[in-house]
């Protein structure tokens, strides 16, 4: 027997190496960690395309006013994209105007502002300048301006108003923000009142804005009704306004815009130049009107 048929040999009868498994059970919790967030952003983005079956049914939902949002959204950019076939729902659009969920009428506010030659539409928004909403009263006044409608001209300029936020009832106060310019989405608690039953009140923003200034401290007590902090409008509801002002605003209007001429913190240098710049506009438009 040759070296080689030893060799031969002896490697074939030595065990052969354990094989390794594939860790398919950790490729799965991975896969799900992935998937999961991703299907359920994806079951509500608002940019998902809806077949019209799907909107008839989404504009129907009552339960989920998600839907409804996301239908209307859909039909807004069809109405912008030049579809004639989205006219069946407008009536459906002026009924959510009047849903009881205030985030629906907000967004069937901008819809109906998407065609600015249906007057059902803008009667509807004037309508909704009455809203209780903060939110839903805004979008109307933005709209009504393509309509070339100046009634919701005040209600633009309270856009541009800082907000005291205030304590409701009595008690020690918990900052929960602190710092000046800070981001704050509407909803969101910004300090918490302990009574002095123990029972814990929250101070919230009642829209999206940025903290001008802080006024009450941590662990002081405050009464009720006592300020809290100062927020401004947040700086993309400051250019929407400012670009509705530029059309319909008037002379006493500029005291509100000058605010934002100026350096504040969390506000960008672009804001200060558009400020600056319709504040010329309606000067320019003034003087010509004279």
């Amino acid at each position: 027997m040759t070296d080689k048929q030893v060799f031969d040999e002896e490697d074939s009868l030595a065990p052969a190496a354990p094989r390794r498994k594939f860790p398919w059970g950790i490729l799965v919790v991975v896969a799900l960690f992935v998937l999961i967030p991703f299907f359920s952003w994806y079951g509500t983005w608002f940019g998902r395309p809806l077949s019209d079956a799907r909107i008839e049914e989404y504009l129907s939902d009552k339960e989920k006013p998600r839907n409804v949002q996301h239908a209307l959204g859909q039909i807004g950019d069809r109405i912008i994209a030049g579809d004639q076939g989205v006219k069946r729902w407008y009536p459906r659009i002026i009924e959510a105007s009047r849903n009881p969920a205030p985030e629906v009428r907000t967004i069937a506010a901008w819809t109906m502002g998407q065609d600015n030659a249906h007057q059902e539409f803008h009667a509807a928004l004037i309508s909704l300048l009455s809203d209780p909403s903060p939110s839903v009263r805004h979008n109307a006044a933005l709209q009504l301006v393509r309509f070339n409608d100046q009634s919701g001209r005040s209600e633009l300029v309270a856009m541009l108003q800082p907000r005291t936020l205030v304590a409701e009832k009595a008690g020690v106060t918990e900052m929960i923000i602190e710092d000046e310019g800070i981001a704050v989405a509407a909803g969101a608690p910004v300090a918490r009142i302990k009574g002095d039953n123990g029972e814990v009140s929250e101070v919230r923003a009642t829209e999206n804005g940025r903290v001008e200034r802080v006024i009450a401290s941590d662990d002081t007590r405050i009464d009720a009704g006592g300020a809290v902090m100062v927020l401004l409008p947040s700086a993309e509801q400051v250019r929407e306004t400012l670009k509705a002002l530029a059309i319909v605003g008037q002379l006493e209007d500029i005291p509100a815009i000058q605010h934002f001429t100026r350096q504040i913190p969390g506000v960008p240098d672009d804001v200060n130049k558009q400020a600056a710049q319709v504040i010329e506009l309606i000067q320019k438009r003034a003087a010509e009107a004279r």
